[in-house]
């Protein structure tokens, strides 16, 4: 006989995977009643302070005159040296060792900063002996952190050097900032070796800071801060290559640029442009050679490079909006979507710039005489304007950003494109036939030109619901210009011309349109 069937209540279920428990991360409160918790508090906060009353022994010693400069050297590098071996000491007992990482950091930080007092206050070693020194007490406090795997003497080192080092040398000073990218190469090995994220974060902060703050100040030369910038960028693409993408590491890649290009703002117009066109040629450069993230940020920097170096040397609109269409173009045969955002940025800052200075609202609707100069700087804006709003919307939707069925994210483009051709005939006019008559020409040739791209765009439109939708408002546009402006700014034949070719291009469109639309 066949086996009876199980019951329904003993069939077997599939087995599921169940879901891991949500653990609530802990609270402050949490981490700080932790067993030991108060210990590695006190030891830390008590090595800070202890730092800090280093510092200002040394600052009222110089204000006071006590003991001569040499002994204050020697005397802050015994105490370093002692703190150290005071830490090696309790590192031995586990239970001590909270205490040792805070007295070996707070010794290694002495022993930096009695070579920094030794180099740039006192001078009792020339410039390139004091590095040495200073490299040597931070690769020896770096590899202490490795030996007993503590990040967070790492970066206590670091930071401790970082924040006081400014008192030693008396202000944000080109020492000072050379010191502390020391410090910051110094701990390359390291981050190579060990992923150490907080490390890659702190060794880069103060050279950068201090380089930028030196800039303000105008007490640093434009070579230190494009030292700071260039070793902080370089050490981040190195980094980037073992680790892609990280989060920090590219933080560090983005702001590096900021002290060149904040020293390009002090210097001399020409100076200034080239220096941050040197950044951008560099920085773009490397956006195609770097894998991952970290090209986009280097090329988005670049970019940003780039502009700064253009409104810093040209005055007009012109190498703008051309920057504008020449990124349009790369964006879209690369298929890169940072570069299409660079291009819209270009292009909407040129625009600004265009109407403001070139192509003025004024010059379109008030008669009155031009330069041939500002005409031909006012038509060369209009046709890259003009340009600028064809390539960037013909690249975003190459690129499958801007959607046909979408009609919103059209409107700009196409208001853009409408001022600059209105622009760009004007202009022509104006430069063919000077004067009012010139005016007067020019209006009535943008009327019937609108009229003729409305045509175009509508037969284009057959099938793309966007281009007949705009092609319907262009000729809206057109009837509304004859009626608001021709109508009443425009006397004899070119009121009549204005009427008389808009009115027959209609016609032929609408008779052509509708023939297309039922022949399909």
């Amino acid at each position: 006989m066949p086996p009876a069937p199980q019951p329904y209540a003993q069939q077997p279920y599939p087995q599921t995977n169940p879901l891991p428990p949500y653990i609530p991360s802990p609270t402050l409160s949490e981490r700080l009643g932790k067993e030991g918790a108060g210990s590695r508090l006190l030891a830390w906060v008590g090595g800070a302070v202890t730092l800090l009353g280093v510092v200002l022994l040394l600052v009222l010693a110089v204000q006071r005159g006590w003991l001569g400069p040499l002994p204050r050297v020697l005397v802050g590098a015994v105490f370093g040296a002692a703190l150290v071996g005071a830490g090696a000491w309790l590192h031995r007992k586990p239970a001590a060792r909270t205490g040792a990482f805070a007295l070996a950091a707070t010794g290694i930080a002495t022993l930096y900063l009695d070579a920094i007092a030794a180099t740039s206050l006192y001078e009792f070693l020339p410039i390139p002996a004091g590095l040495a020194v200073g490299l040597v007490t931070a690769v020896g406090g770096l590899l202490l952190a490795v030996m007993w795997d503590s990040p967070l003497l790492a970066s206590s080192v670091v930071v401790a050097c970082g924040v006081c080092a400014p008192v030693i040398t008396q202000g944000f000073t080109p020492e000072l900032v050379t010191f502390l990218l020391i410090i910051q190469i110094a701990t390359v090995p390291v981050q190579l070796r060990r992923s150490w994220w907080s490390l890659s974060l702190t060794s880069a902060i103060p050279p950068l800071t201090a380089s930028l703050i030196g800039t303000a100040l105008h007490t640093q030369n434009t070579g230190v801060a494009v030292a700071a910038g260039f070793v902080s960028a370089a050490i981040s693409l190195i980094m980037l290559r073992r680790k892609e993408n990280d989060p920090t590491l590219l933080a560090v890649l983005a702001v590096a640029p900021l002290p060149v290009l904040a020293a390009a703002v002090v210097l001399p117009k020409t100076q200034a442009a080239l220096l941050a066109g040197a950044l951008a040629v560099v920085l773009v450069a490397t956006w195609p050679l770097v894998r991952g993230q970290a090209g986009t940020v280097a090329g988005v920097a670049g970019l940003v490079a780039a502009l700064q170096a253009t409104v810093t040397e040209f005055d007009g609109s012109a190498v703008l909006l051309g920057e504008a269409v020449a990124l349009a173009f790369a964006a879209r045969y690369t298929r890169n979507r940072f570069a299409l955002g660079g291009s819209l940025a270009f292009a909407v800052i040129g625009g600004l710039v265009a109407i403001v200075v070139d192509v003025t609202p004024a010059l379109l609707v008030v008669p009155r005489p031009h330069t041939t100069a500002d005409l031909l700087a006012a038509l060369a804006a209009a046709a890259l304007m003009l340009g600028a709003a064809i390539a960037l919307t013909w690249a975003a939707v190459r690129l499958e950003i801007l959607k046909p069925s979408k009609l919103l994210p059209w409107l700009p483009g196409g208001l853009a494109a409408l001022y600059g051709a209105a622009g760009l005939v004007l202009c022509a006019a104006l430069l063919a036939v000077p004067g009012r008559s010139g005016f007067l020409l020019g209006h009535a040739l943008i009327t019937v030109s609108w009229t003729v791209a409305a045509f175009v765009l509508l037969l284009r439109g057959i099938a793309v619901v966007a281009l007949r939708v705009v092609g319907l408002v262009l000729v809206a546009a057109a009837v509304a210009k004859l009626v608001l402006f021709d109508l009443a700014a425009l006397d004899g034949l070119a009121r009549v011309g204005a009427f008389l070719g808009a009115g027959l291009v209609l016609l032929l469109a609408g008779s052509r349109y509708a023939r297309m639309v039922a022949s399909r």
